[in-house]
């Protein structure tokens, strides 16, 4: 007897199964930052470096809202591509200049996700938007955020790509005065971590500075200290990721289309 085995929806596309767990995995985060009201208006972007040296990266279309986005929207972009913008269906132009430059020279930086989350965005507002260790959320971005305070407008330059690269330095995270936040991680679901404890984190720091009084900020060694204790907690960004994909699933799976 003959069992029919039926193509999964990336072979379908010619896509190998690698790039299509991926193309899955980052339509579920543009899908759950809508559930978590991170999103705004249909701006705003995620990707992920599809080649080693990460000059090849998926992004999501230009102007699609991220309540829509399926694993088969996103872009297959490459950073060397100097016609990008002249083609067909090209992605939005401050996505190409920060995603492409920021994949380009960071290739360990698998995953991109930026937006603006009001807790961070409202931190990312004040004169010192530094993220004080006040509690362990705080405390676990501890050495791990680079701060740029000169932000100048709407990012559609190669220049500023470079800048942003710059500011990035080691970090994995750049809060981006003025504008928003970015996190960068080895994987969509770490990536998908770092920004859902920033905006927590975030949200502590703020409600504390509403007290107006004054901050319990923790020492150095143990701000450090805290920070270190939650690279033993790593396997939480898979196990959490996996459950909120089941979450979705429940609702809607077409991200997976």
């Amino acid at each position: 007897m003959t069992i029919a085995v039926r193509e999964s929806a990336g072979a379908q596309r010619g896509i190998d199964a690698a790039e299509w767990e991926l193309r899955v995995d980052l339509a579920a985060a543009f899908r759950l930052a809508y559930e978590f009201d991170w999103h705004e208006s249909v701006g705003n972007h995620f990707s992920a470096a599809v080649s080693a040296d990460g000059k090849k990266f998926l992004l999501n279309p230009r102007w699609q809202h991220f309540s829509s986005v399926k694993a088969s929207d996103l872009l297959l972009l490459d950073a060397d591509d100097t016609e990008t913008m002249n083609r067909p269906n090209p992605p939005d132009a401050s996505a190409w200049c920060i995603h492409g430059a920021i994949h380009a020279a960071k290739p360990l930086a698998r995953v991109l996700l930026h937006c603006h989350p009001p807790y961070a965005t409202a931190l990312a507002s004040l004169k010192d938007p530094s993220m004080k260790p006040i509690d362990q959320n705080t405390a676990r971005f501890f050495g791990l955020v680079g701060v740029d305070l000169d932000f100048g407008g709407i990012a559609d330059e190669q220049e500023e790509g470079a800048r942003l690269v710059k500011a990035f330095g080691n970090h994995p995270i750049l809060l981006m005065g003025n504008h928003g936040v970015t996190v960068t991680a080895p994987s969509v679901a770490e990536a998908f971590e770092h920004l859902y404890f920033f905006e927590r984190a975030a949200k502590t720091l703020m409600l504390a500075y509403a007290s107006s009084q004054p901050l319990n900020i923790l020492s150095d060694e143990v701000a450090q200290k805290t920070a270190d204790g939650w690279r033993d907690y790593n396997g939480m960004a898979f196990a959490h990721f996996e459950q909120l994909k089941k979450m979705l699933d429940k609702k809607d799976k077409s991200y997976r289309e």
